[in-house]
């Protein structure tokens, strides 16, 4: 009885003694957490499991220290050591959980330019996860290391565990695919958290990627769940991979008779009044002129995916109005020619020459150069950065002839 009781008085005197220590240790952890912000992040994620562990251990000492002689000794020794390993589990978790959320902190993504931001987080998430994993198997693994029926199997076990490895990645071999597509996704910086992407003919952004799927939140708040397996086997556009500055275009098919000129003019002040644009590109072109109508089409720019899509919204709905309230013959037309050609009374025949001898060849026109509202290689400092990306290699020597 004696024994039973300086036992149980120890371990009580022991663990309010670590909880006395532990509260010490927490309120100067946050005193100090006003100055510092992985002090602040462990005194709030670190303090339970910190308690529960040195508590734990302190109990477990003091059983074990006593020395005393009680039925069932033996079991509830095995008990506390099972809830020391788990305790200090739950703090390791926590530490790293700690450390990982002042990495995401220092590294905002509600900023313009969050490239290396999301890069950090896509990054950080995934390792949070394996170290959770981790945890949890190590954890459960010197738990039963602690039953000596499991030791002493463990041999055996080592000695099958190339059959049992190749049988288990066989069943889970889709698994073990897409966890380490998930890992090449993330380390090769090929995705990352908030990238503007399309997929499967959806325009969306990365919400979340982990290490078997990859979630895509569609424009209209649907989400497309993709295996991880897709990103690293099929292509996709990425429309955000070095900046989420990105060009869209806007098209009309008109009537040849169309200014060109003037609308391009029209464009110019259209994206100059407009906060949308970001005023890097501002291009109009006639980029084909087949089968009675002409297409023109206009090059915008924008800061992101979002704000391009309703600058090239604006920009067709203002030319729309201004085809037809302005230039209502610019509308497309479709000709057809009704009466006899050969009486020469058509009007695009009314003016000819009346003999062989009195043509005269046009004068040559003076060479023009386009502005810049007409070039997309060229004509301003992105112009002329996009032209050298994109150009071609050297020209190819004939067969046989010498390269200078």
């Amino acid at each position: 009885m004696n024994s039973a009781l300086w036992t149980i008085t120890a371990t009580l005197g022991a663990a309010v003694v670590a909880l006395a220590v532990v509260e010490v240790a927490h309120r100067i952890v946050r005193r100090l957490g006003h100055r510092s912000l992985l002090l602040r992040e462990l005194a709030d994620h670190a303090y339970r499991p910190f308690q529960v562990a040195i508590t734990s251990l302190a109990v477990e000492a003091a059983v074990r220290a006593t020395g005393g002689d009680f039925a069932g000794r033996d079991h509830v020794l095995h008990l506390l050591v099972l809830v020391v390993i788990t305790a200090f589990a739950w703090l390791l978790g926590s530490l790293a959980l700690a450390f990982e959320d002042v990495a995401l902190t220092r590294f905002r993504t509600d900023v313009p330019d969050n490239l290396r931001a999301r890069k950090l987080q896509t990054q950080v998430q995934v390792l949070r996860r394996v170290t959770v994993a981790a945890v949890v198997v190590v954890t459960v693994g010197v738990m039963l290391m602690t039953f000596p029926n499991v030791r002493t199997i463990g041999a055996s076990l080592l000695a099958s565990a190339g059959i049992i490895g190749v049988v288990a990645a066989l069943a889970a071999q889709s698994t073990l695919s897409n966890i380490f597509a998930g890992l090449q996704l993330t380390f090769s910086d090929a995705l990352r958290i908030d990238d503007v992407v399309v997929v499967e003919e959806e325009w969306g952004r990365i919400e979340a990627l982990t290490l078997t799927h990859v979630v895509v939140q569609i424009w209209d708040d649907r989400r497309l769940i993709m295996p991880s397996t897709y990103f690293t086997t099929r292509p996709f556009e990425n429309w955000t991979r070095t900046g989420s500055a990105v060009l869209g275009t806007a098209e009309f098919d008109l009537d040849w008779s169309v200014p060109v000129q003037d609308m391009r003019e029209e464009l110019r002040v259209l994206l100059e009044g407009s906060q949308l644009w970001d005023g890097r590109v501002c291009v109009l072109q006639v980029t084909d002129a087949v089968g009675g109508m002409i297409r023109v089409r206009a090059l915008v720019s924008a800061n992101d995916a979002p704000t391009l899509w309703d600058l090239r919204c604006l920009v067709r709905e203002h030319f729309v109005a201004w085809v037809r309230d302005r230039q209502p013959t610019s509308l497309p037309r479709i000709r057809t020619e009704v009466g006899d050609g050969g009486s020469n009374r058509l009007a695009w025949q009314w003016v000819r020459p009346t003999g062989p001898h009195e043509v005269r060849p046009a004068a040559p026109a003076a060479p023009t150069q386009p502005d810049d509202d007409a070039r997309v290689f060229g004509g301003s400092p992105e112009g002329d950065a996009r032209a050298a990306d994109f150009e071609g290699p050297p020209d190819l020597p004939e067969p046989g002839e010498e390269r200078p």
